[in-house]
């Protein structure tokens, strides 16, 4: 009898101990690493869901931008602090896939060093130029850039990025040389653009959509297999290229460490946050598919993009300054 109570006592603990942390989670503020410039897509997306989930769970989910060096130095940040659900990185492909093909010495892994939590959209960025550039669709960008090798700049996120992958990707499979001018982020990028610095950028639509709207920036594609609903006119890149799609993933990613339980909280928490009426129509706004995954969906995809973007990154050529 000893015995059997000595066994549910501890046994009680046991439950006690691996429910606690989820069930009084968040206890305080939640900071969401952002690795890009604020005034990107990333950063507007975190702030958005950040907003959602503060309204939700009683307490501030923050963002804190930390960009450059193709986004390491964020997550780092996260790796390095306590596995308790209170620092999570918001990452693209740049992050969790790219990066051990781009860079010879990584200090990180990622499905060793952090665990996913959940996908919260999909997004796929345009090509887009300045109407002065005279280039006014896919096809005469791709033609003028075989005549004029190296005389066309396109500016991105930054080295490493899912947006820089994308774009010198389709430069080799078209056989085209365009030179690249990398920003911290699509919040710096897009502003040179409109300034004049380079007659191309890539980068979501949201960024641009006014701008576009008013003349001064024109969509020649988008980086993906099918046309977006967003600009159905705007052809596919994946139509000039067969197998080409560079749609992202966008996620939540903790410590390694953290608590199941927790994980499994903020999953089911941004899942419905994201999904959330007003949320979602803001996403769609900023050209974002609202996702909500699993811990162990988000898993698979990242390794899916791994073997992906090994190919990708080969095929481009692109490598780390």
């Amino acid at each position: 009898m000893k015995t059997g109570l000595s066994k549910a006592f501890f046994y009680c603990l046991l439950v006690c101990a691996g429910g606690a942390p989820a069930q009084d989670y968040p206890a305080r503020p939640v900071k969401i690493v952002v690795p890009y410039a604020a005034g990107g897509v990333p950063d507007v997306l975190g702030r958005t869901v950040g907003q959602r989930l503060s309204e939700m769970l009683s307490q501030q989910f923050l963002v804190e931008n930390r960009p450059g060096a193709g986004g390491i130095s964020a997550v780092m940040a996260v790796v390095k602090a306590p596995a308790d659900g209170y620092t999570l990185l918001l990452s693209d492909p740049g992050q969790t896939a790219i990066n051990q093909h781009l860079f010879d010495s990584l200090p990180y892994d990622t499905l060793r060093d952090l665990v996913p939590v959940t996908i919260l959209a999909y997004s796929a960025p345009f090509v887009v130029v300045n109407p002065s550039a005279g280039i006014n669709s896919f096809t005469e960008l791709v033609a003028y850039a075989k005549a004029n090798p190296g005389k066309l700049a396109y500016g991105s996120a930054g080295i490493g990025s899912s947006l820089h992958i994308a774009m010198e990707s389709l430069k080799a499979s078209l056989g085209i040389d365009l030179v690249h001018i990398p920003y911290k982020g699509s919040g710096q990028s897009v502003p040179a653009f409109l300034g004049g610095e380079v007659p191309l950028v890539v980068t979501a639509l949201t960024a641009l959509g006014p701008h576009v709207k008013s003349g001064k920036a024109k969509l020649l594609a988008v980086t993906s297999a099918k046309r977006s609903p967003q600009a159905p006119d705007v052809p596919a890149v994946g139509e000039f290229i067969p197998g080409y799609d560079f749609t992202a993933e966008l996620g939540f990613l903790a410590p390694r460490g953290t608590p199941a339980a927790v994980v499994s909280k903020l999953s089911a928490e941004v899942a419905k946050a994201v999904k959330h009426p007003e949320t979602a129509a803001r996403l769609i706004q900023l050209n974002l598919d609202p996702a909500g995954s699993t811990p162990e969906a988000f898993t698979a995809v990242i390794r899916g993009n791994q073997a992906r973007y090994a190919t990708a990154v080969k095929l481009s050529g692109a490598k780390s300054n």
